[in-house]
Parts: structure tokens; sequence; C-alpha cells
């Protein structure tokens, strides 16, 4: 969708909220109290509100609430209204798997009503009615049923991505003619049928509904729940018209229409938004919402240049795995990236007064793959130091997806704190290794950590520590033995958890967290499969995922299990 012009600073007063009677309002609002508390014990009971066929629900995160309102109704309006949703535990590695797990309690949903409001307004004002309302009103001043059901089918099938049931939209069709009775306003009274709309659960959550009438086991979703799997997985948003149009001709239950539905996402614009946001959530960037450096050890690091490296990432992925197609295992030897101005001091790179340029670290840099790009080296360490340890659980657990157990309580730190000042990092490490409940851990952690030891807390390359040590970056990842920054990035890239980490965290992603690996084994096998023969391309690998026939279903709530597991078979049976 081609971004909207700035969005008028309108206000619930300009309403004339004054004048409005409040019964329809409140019942809306009230109406969602109920069904989002339904909704909620869903979650855990596994019977859906109203009976529907849903096997299971998850609120959405907060930027696919934003991304969802840019699909409707333009990026203008879902960037001027703060998304109030909570944040998700990370759980298996990312923070949309935990969505299943988080509810909506009354301060936040009295925050998602003020913002349904805001939306609304925004919508049926002046500047945005002629291109979003689909119809004319005979009179604005007056009800008018049949354009305001033109709006509110077309608008709630993108909202609820599945059409709205009769009696439902017959009932919204009225509040709206009522509201608009009583301010003597067709659009006003458009608006407050269209705030109900969105704070309900069914646009809230996203839910799993499957075929009527089938049993088992595993049972297939129906077509409009494919369709936002799609949708939410590829863009992070949910579904537009042309995929609503495949799930409302059945298409996309075929092989060969969900194989067009999928080319259509994966060719459109919206993947790199959707590519972002699941890269933002792999790599733990929300760390940099809270992150701060000791301005007196780190006077250079400002709040922007930490915003900046988590975006120099971003680009930097997007570039090399969508734009330009490339093997996903070279983003961790790659030299080419982009520099902003306030990374320029960072790098030490001339930015010929560019925001943003592209730029190609020389061959004698150090600099070279993402474990050398300042996001990863500045979130995973001290404020004021770094972190041989911290940045070694990272690269083990993110981009290996193995688990690192948690420190022992009541550790004995006093050698480690009776070190001398001058001790490097790798005498105070090594230290670790006379505790045998420390010692299991830091094997697998630090030496990769040190390796990286060149870089201090903020990500500024330096050859000595305090006390001018020569800093010591051999080690070895797994028995593939490495002397510098340079050996590790090429240990990492050939390491053979380094593609499967990927796929497995890219399937957990798209069937919404609901996975448990031991069922999934068969099916992540073979994507990985086909991820390896297709060069490591990540729309190779994305289009596996999406053809499967695991990402299709869902596991029964009877049976311990998961959505989408799968025999070797039936992940086959898919491109």
């Amino acid at each position: 969708m081609v971004r909207m012009r700035s969005s008028l600073q309108t206000t619930v007063g300009a309403r004339r909220m004054p004048q409005r009677q409040p019964g329809i309002e409140a019942r809306w609002y009230s109406i969602a109290v109920v069904s989002i508390a339904l909704a909620l014990g869903s979650c855990s009971s596994g019977e859906p509100p109203g009976g529907a066929s849903s096997k299971n629900l998850r609120l959405m995160t907060a930027q696919q609430y934003t991304n969802s309102l840019a699909t409707v109704f333009g990026e203008d309006i879902a960037d001027s209204v703060p998304a109030p949703l909570p944040p998700t535990p990370r759980t298996d590695g990312l923070l949309s798997s935990g969505a299943s797990s988080v509810g909506v309690n009354s301060d936040q949903l009295g925050q998602l009503q003020q913002a349904a409001v805001a939306v609304a307004a925004q919508v049926i004002d002046a500047e945005h009615r002629e291109y979003l309302v689909n119809c004319t009103p005979a009179d604005a001043k007056k009800r008018d049923d049949t354009c305001a059901e033109s709006f509110l089918q077309k608008t709630g099938r993108l909202l609820y991505r599945r059409p709205l049931e009769p009696a439902l939209l017959k009932q919204l069709t009225a509040d709206a003619g009522e509201a608009a009775d009583q301010l003597e306003d067709f659009y006003a009274g458009l608006a407050i049928a269209l705030e109900g709309m969105l704070v309900s659960y069914e646009f809230l959550f996203i839910g799993d509904e499957t075929e009527p009438g089938k049993h088992g086991d595993i049972v297939p979703l129906d077509a409009y729940s494919l369709a936002s799997r799609l949708s939410f997985f590829l863009w992070n948003s949910g579904p537009d018209d042309f995929v609503l149009d495949a799930a409302a001709s059945g298409d996309i239950l075929s092989e060969r229409g969900r194989a067009k539905v999928v080319n259509y996402m994966l060719d459109s614009p919206y993947l790199e938004r959707g590519m972002r946001a699941f890269f933002d959530d792999w790599m733990e960037f929300n760390r940099f919402d809270s992150l701060a450096k000791d301005a007196m050890e780190y006077p250079m690091v400002s709040g922007v240049t930490l915003a900046d490296a988590r975006e120099q990432t971003l680009r930097t992925v997007i570039d090399h795995l969508l734009v330009k197609e490339l093997d996903y295992r070279d983003l961790f030897t790659t030299r080419t990236t982009f520099v902003s101005r306030h990374l320029a001091l960072i790098y030490g790179v001339p930015t010929k007064g560019e925001e943003w340029m592209e730029y190609e670290f020389p061959k004698d840099s150090p600099r070279e793959g993402l474990l050398t790009h300042v996001s990863f080296l500045a979130s995973h360490a001290h404020p004021a130091r770094s972190s041989p340890t911290l940045r070694g659980k990272a690269l083990r657990e993110v981009f290996l997806c193995q688990h690192v157990p948690p420190a022992p309580p009541n550790v004995d730190f006093s050698k480690l704190n009776d070190a001398p000042p001058e001790a490097t990092a790798r005498e105070r490490l090594d230290i670790h290794s006379t505790n045998p409940s420390c010692a299991g851990c830091h094997k697998i952690m630090d030496p990769m950590g040190l390796a990286l030891e060149n870089f201090d807390g903020a990500g500024l390359y330096r050859e000595t520590q305090k006390g001018g040590s020569v800093i010591d970056t051999s080690g070895s990842l797994d028995g593939v033995a490495f002397k510098d920054i340079h050996g590790l990035n090429s240990a990492l890239r050939n390491h053979p958890n380094l593609s499967s980490c990927l796929v497995s965290r890219l399937y957990s992603y798209g069937v919404g967290g609901m996975g448990s690996k031991r069922e999934e084994k068969a099916t992540l096998d073979f994507i990985t499969d086909r991820f390896v023969k297709a060069d490591y391309r990540l729309k190779a690998a994305l289009k596996s995922i999406a053809m499967s026939t695991a990402f299709a279903n869902v596991r029964s709530q009877n049976t311990v299990g998961t959505a989408g597991a799968a025999t070797p078979s039936t992940a086959q049976n898919r491109s």
C-alpha cells in the first residue's frame, strides 16, 4: 500500500463528544470486555468463545497491531496511534511465541478503546474518508444503512481476517445508524461501529480455526485461518484482499492455489516488513528499548547511536537476504553493511555527510559479519565493560539454538573479586574453571566470547585491555580451533547447527509458537534439507515452511503435542 499523507491532528473533542450519548459506545465496550474475557479463557481451556472451532488463540503483538492498522487504513493513521498491547515473554527464543500466554487487563482494554476512538476519528475525518470510506451517504447528517453496511462489510473483513457473520454485520449497521441519528452525523455514527470492531477479540486475537467436520489428532486449518497464518508469518500483519479472496474461493486450500498466494506474498514489499520483525525478535533487539551505556566510559555512545546500531543490522540482513538473495551463512563473514553518521564515530568511517550509506569494510579490518556489529557487541555486554560470557551465551542461544543453563545459586565469587585489577578477561574467566559447578557452562560460552574481546562494551575496537595487556582472542567452537574473530566467524558460518537453528526459529514464528520440537523434528529436518539444497536462500526456507503440510494443520487439543506436527511423508507433500 502506498504510504498515505500525514494524518490530521484530530482530537476526540473534534467529533463533538460532549453531544454524544454513551449508550452504544458503552455497550460495545462491555461486549469487548466480555468477548476478550471469553477469549482469554479459551486460551487455557481450549474451548473458544461462542463455540467456534478455534484450537489456539494468541494476542497480537504491538507491531502486528500497528501493521494490521497500516494494511487496512494506511501507515499515517497506524503510526499516529501507540499500540497499547502488553509485552510478551520470550518463549523458545522468540517474543512472538509467548503471545499465546498473554492476556489483556482492564487498564489495557481501556487504552485499546482510546486507541480505537483515535483511529476511527481519523478514518472518518474529511481528509481520509474520501479514500477509506468506499461510499458516500445520501445525506452526511443522516443515517444511510446501505452505505454503512458496505463500509463495515469491506473493512470488517480485513480487520477480522474473514467475512463478518450476517447477524454481526446487521448489528453493526444498526448501531452505526442509531449513532448517526443521535449525533446527526453519518460519519460519527460509522466511527462508533468501527470502534467496536477495533476492540473486539476477533481483531485483537489471532485464532486457528479448523475446517468444519474434520476430526482426528491433526486437523487442517480452515481457509481464512490459513490465510492469517501465512500473512502473520510473512508480513507480520493480517492478510490483504488478494489473500482473503483466495481464502473465499477455497483456492488457498489446494497446493497450486497456496503456492500462488505464497509467491504473491514473497514478492510483496510487505515481506521486508515481516522479516524485519522476525529478525528483530530473534536477535533479541528488544534489549535496545532499555539499553544504555556508561556515559563516562563511552561518551561517544548515545541513545541515537544504539538505535542506529539496531537499524544497521536489520538493514544489513534485509539487503543480504531479500534484496541480493545471498547465502544466509555469509551474514557472519560479510564485510558489506550500512553505516549512519552516528555509527561512523564507532567504526571510524567517513560518512560523506549521508544519513545512511552502504559500506564495505576493507579486508584488513577486524569488522566482519554480524558478530562485529555494534548491535551484538553492545547489547551483550555490561554498561561499562565487555562480557565474554554474555556474548558467548548469546552466540550459543540465538544463532545455534543451544540452551545454556542458568548460573547455579550461591556461586562463590570471592576468587573472582579478589583477582588483581590488571588481570585480563581471560585470566578472570579462567578462575571459573576452578569451580566445578561453573566450569561446564563457561567452557561452552567463554571461548567464543573471548574471541570478541578486541571490542569493548560499546563495540569500539581495541588491541589491548586496560593495563596494556595484549588481548588473546584464540579459542575453539565445538572442536574447531581459531586464532581470532575471523576464525570464529568462519567456524560459526560452517557450524552444522547454524542453518537448522534459523529454520527452527522461522517455523516456530510461523505457527505462533505452538510447537513441540520432538514432534516437529521430521518436518524441520526436511525443511532444513530443502534450505541447504537451495544454497541457504531465505526465500527458499520461507516457501518450504509455508507450503509444508505441517504448516496448514493444528494438533487436536485432546492430543499432547502441537500445531503442525507431521511425519516425513506428509512434510514432503509440499514443495
